[in-house]
């Protein structure tokens, strides 16, 4: 029998047994093949085997990649492209020149090093396929018993499947063990992974809202939605649920009957309790909710920190904080609102804080006496762009005001926005102006960076989210986004910096 014909065979044989197309099959001898052929050198050096399919013959080549003049790094695998191009007058960057070699007989191959090199590439395929099959049916949860342990982290078997569950993605305490049946969801695809690439956990909030669907048939059927979950795994978590249809109750729907659904969800989570929130488009009425068992006596919204003000009697702050700040920080995670709890008193002190440097601010920088300064505060007004800008028919309805009045105070505020202004444009002079282009970046708070030593974009990214939330008085939502949008370019630059793969 020929080689030609005996290598056919081979690949046809192969391909049945791992059930992969010839193709794989054809690749893995040529790199098997490749392999061998670069034995019979001394240098590091680029082969490149093509086996004709019809026949089984194959030729071996041996190639160097075209670079620029003067950026040879390997010359057993690279050459400058001015004399590429006496070889090859088309070639571009990176392209090929090829040489023929001689083909080693095939009977040469160290048969051991050849048949490794095409298992080895069989079981990628294999792998490949079988994880293909599985996203292809947008499965999201894993269900699966315990192969074996690793370090604490367990190998997941699903059919043909295998899949990782870390040890920090399972429940605390859970124990499991060899031949335990498992359910998680899918927390990441590792395709360059050597073992298992599917990344399973049980702890993120998705996979509490994957079961909910399980259990719950109006939420597959669209009827119902869960609009976000909080955990602490295996103690106590929080959904946010909502339907736009008046005929289901949302919060008795995903209970189920006597408890039924929800306790089939506990049971999964080894016992985690689940409070079921009702979801609302107002921000406040959402944070009520969340905060339940507790009563909230009232809420002071702040849009530009995100965050509030929560006010509950003696009584029902503890529960409203919950064990260790359980409850407030699982509303504060659900709803994504920083939560401030306070007392009743505490909220007067704070808000006659506020109303004192308000009134101040407003006597020192209108040049107004305590009695109107007031009289601003009581309408409502707490900033000088608001007296500067908001329609003048809102001043004039206040009775102490007269159309003098207004326009004089109007005309104040301006000035004032103004000197501000000029101001900070003054401490950013020596801002590097990368800085101040950043995403969420603004003069006024560019100013306050300079004061604190932060002028230049790297500076920005060299802080921690709680170092700049401190210096700046912003939110940590912002700080984050500031800081990510600072490290930006470093990612580039390492991205820019890879070595490119040969063709």
């Amino acid at each position: 029998m020929s080689i030609g014909r005996e290598l056919l065979l081979q690949a046809d044989a192969l391909a049945r047994e791992k059930n992969v197309t010839k193709d794989i099959v054809f690749a893995a001898l040529e790199m098997a093949l490749a392999s061998a052929t670069k034995k019979r050198f001394t240098d590091d050096v680029d082969v490149r085997v093509e086996i004709d399919k019809a026949t089984g013959n194959f030729k071996s080549f041996r190639r160097w990649q075209a670079v620029a003049d003067g950026a040879v790094e390997f010359p057993s695998k690279q050459i400058p492209l001015s004399e590429a191009q006496k070889h090859q007058s088309d070639i571009k960057l990176e392209d090929f020149v090829e040489e023929p070699l001689e083909a080693i007989p095939f009977g040469r191959i160290g048969a051991q090093t050849a048949k490794q090199v095409i298992l080895q590439r069989i079981r990628d395929a294999e792998r490949e396929q079988i994880l293909n099959d599985f996203l292809g049916r947008g499965d999201e949860l894993v269900t699966g018993t315990v192969k074996r342990m690793e370090r604490g982290s367990a190998i997941i078997e699903s059919g043909r499947l295998e899949a990782l569950l870390p040890r920090e993605q399972m429940i605390p305490k859970e124990n499991l063990r060899i031949g335990d049946r498992v359910r998680a969801w899918v927390a990441k695809i590792d395709r360059q992974a050597r073992g298992p690439q599917l990344i399973l956990s049980r702890t993120a909030p998705q996979f509490i809202m994957k079961l909910f669907e399980l259990e719950v048939p109006e939420i597959e059927e669209r009827l119902l939605e869960i609009k976000s979950a909080a955990r602490d795994p295996g103690i106590r978590a929080k959904i946010a649920v909502f339907t736009s249809d008046r005929r289901i109750d949302p919060i008795g729907t995903c209970v189920g009957m006597r408890g039924s659904r929800v306790q089939a969800v506990t049971q999964e989570l080894a016992g985690e309790r689940v409070d079921i929130v009702l979801w609302s488009a107002d921000p406040a009425q959402f944070v009520i909710g969340a905060l339940a068992p507790a009563e909230v006596s009232s809420i002071v919204v702040d849009e530009e920190k995100h965050a509030m003000d929560v006010v509950v009697d003696e009584e029902n702050l503890a529960v409203a904080i919950g064990r260790s700040g359980q409850n407030v920080r699982l509303a504060s995670e659900l709803t994504g609102w920083q939560i401030n709890l306070m007392t009743e008193e505490e909220s007067t002190k704070k808000q006659q804080e506020e109303s004192g440097r308000i009134k101040s601010d407003f006597m020192e920088k209108l040049d107004v006496d305590e009695e109107v300064a007031n009289i601003l505060i009581e309408e409502g007004f707490s900033t000088l762009e608001e007296i500067a800008y908001v329609p003048v028919n809102e001043l004039l309805e206040i009775e102490a005001f007269d159309q003098g009045t207004v326009d004089e105070l109007r005309n104040r505020a301006r000035n004032a926005l103004l000197v501000a202004a000029i101001a900070n444009e003054e401490k950013v002079e020596g801002v590097d102006p990368e800085l101040l282009k950043l995403d969420g970046m603004d003069t006024q708070l560019a100013a306050k960076l300079a004061e604190g030593g932060v002028k230049t974009r790297d500076d920005l990214a060299d802080l921690a989210v709680d170092e700049l939330a401190e210096l700046s008085g912003i939110d940590e939502e912002r700080a984050k986004g500031l800081i990510m949008a600072a490290r930006a370019h470093w990612f580039e630059q390492e991205s820019a910096a890879e070595p490119k793969e040969a063709l």
